[in-house]
């Protein structure tokens, strides 16, 4: 897009507790150039953010805006080239921003856990935002850039050494921190959702129901994100437990998206799966089946309890609730890595690691989320030039690999 625009980038729900992580991100990594705006619906938390941001921060621009405000959506979208936001559940707040930025051909930048949402504005507005030019990049966060750009790393590799398409491919999850109350009330809104219309749990329940396009989708057979095995059954290297990964149902619609938007170059045979580490104890195989099973019993439970309203009063009470998070101390204790397990055609195998500090869902978000505003904004010359709505690793691609590196995550990618 032509840099006639008033900012390069406007972050969407700044008052909020990842949005002022955001903030703050933002005023350490961006450079001192950039034209950066905080957006939200009071002008008075807006200032307050921006003055706490401290003297660097004074020049930045408020954007008074609401969520359901359609024609303020619109006018934010139309004077800033990128919009990064953290404003949801996306699936009840979300799709008026996305619908502004598709007819201005702003990029967008967010944090969705819900395939709902994404399959919603695929449906209205994917080919919009390719006509204008749009990234609409969902999922920027720890839900889903590790798990996705693990598997383009894995896939750029296999090019390089000229070892075939990938095939079986396992995500293993190791991590320290606390789900927030956002994540836990975007859940609930998919589960309302189906309640609502039953019909939707199939894009919740097929591992494909992100695609491109349903003709070219692989046909390998049962894939099930519900796991309770011995790691060495993933890799001999491992040891211990692992069991379901309460993201894997997202994280691999992602991951499988990003296939079909690159033109199916993982390849025709690529399974994909995610799980999560138990540990080594001799109580291990106890923690990974009620892992296992208690990720099971919560989706019933929540989904059973959404269909009334007194079930989901019962919710209000009971569950974290949105906006909140752990204090500083706990956020930077946190930890994650990923380890991405690959066989190709050729019989190759490769390891590919994604690892960082700070509480997954919170810190290291704000710099996963951070990080993919800017490359939208600075780095549109190192881009894929695919448009529309997009994964990260579609959109971005090497470009934000090379910036997360530069901002202390660990990728790579180890021939085993």
């Amino acid at each position: 897009m032509a840099d006639t625009r008033e900012y390069d980038l406007v972050l969407f729900g700044a008052t909020g507790f990842v949005g002022k992580l955001t903030a703050q991100y933002l005023l350490a990594a961006a450079p001192e150039s950039a034209r950066i705006a905080l957006a939200g619906r009071s002008l008075d938390k807006l200032t307050s953010v921006r003055d706490d941001l401290g003297p660097t921060a004074a020049g930045w621009g408020l954007v008074v805006a609401d969520s359901t405000d359609q024609a303020a959506l619109d006018a934010l979208a139309a004077r800033t080239k990128v919009v990064v936001t953290t404003v949801g559940p996306y699936l009840r707040y979300g799709m008026p921003l996305v619908a502004a930025c598709a007819k201005a051909g702003t990029h967008y930048a967010d944090l969705t856990g819900e395939p709902l949402f994404i399959r919603d504005a695929i449906d209205a507005y994917h080919e919009q935002a390719v006509a204008t030019g749009a990234k609409i990049v969902n999922s920027c966060g720890y839900d889903s850039i590790p798990s996705d750009l693990s598997v383009y790393r894995l896939y750029r590799r296999t090019v390089e050494d000229n070892t075939g398409e990938l095939v079986d491919t396992t995500l293993v999850a190791s991590l320290k921190g606390g789900v927030s109350g956002g994540t836990i009330d975007s859940g609930r809104a998919m589960m309302e959702a189906i309640a609502a219309d039953p019909a939707k749990g199939k894009v919740m329940a097929h591992p494909y129901s992100l695609s491109p396009d349903k003709t070219m989708d692989p046909d390998v057979g049962r894939q099930s994100d519900q796991a309770l095995s011995r790691a060495s059954a993933i890799d001999p290297s491992l040891d211990g437990w692992v069991s379901t990964f309460v993201m894997a149902a997202h994280n691999t619609k992602i991951v499988r998206r990003t296939n079909g938007l690159l033109g199916w170059v993982y390849g025709k045979n690529f399974r994909y799966r995610e799980v999560m580490s138990a540990g080594k104890s001799r109580v291990a195989p106890l923690v990974a089946a009620g892992m296992a099973g208690g990720i099971v019993a919560g989706m019933t439970a929540g989904a059973l309890l959404s269909r009334a309203a007194a079930g989901r009063k019962l919710l209000d009470r009971v569950l974290p609730k949105p906006g909140t998070g752990p204090s500083e101390e706990a956020r930077k204790s946190g930890w994650f890595s990923m380890k991405t397990f690959a066989h190709t055609t050729s019989g190759a195998k490769y390891v590919a690691t994604f690892s960082g500090s700070g509480d997954p869902g919170y810190q290291a978000t704000a710099v996963l989320l951070g990080e993919s505003g800017l490359c939208l904004a600075f780095d549109t010359d190192k881009q894929p030039e695919l448009a529309g709505i997009l994964t990260p690793a579609a959109a971005m691609g090497d470009a934000l690999t090379d910036r997360l590196r530069a901002a202390g995550m660990t990728i790579t990618v180890d021939r085993a």
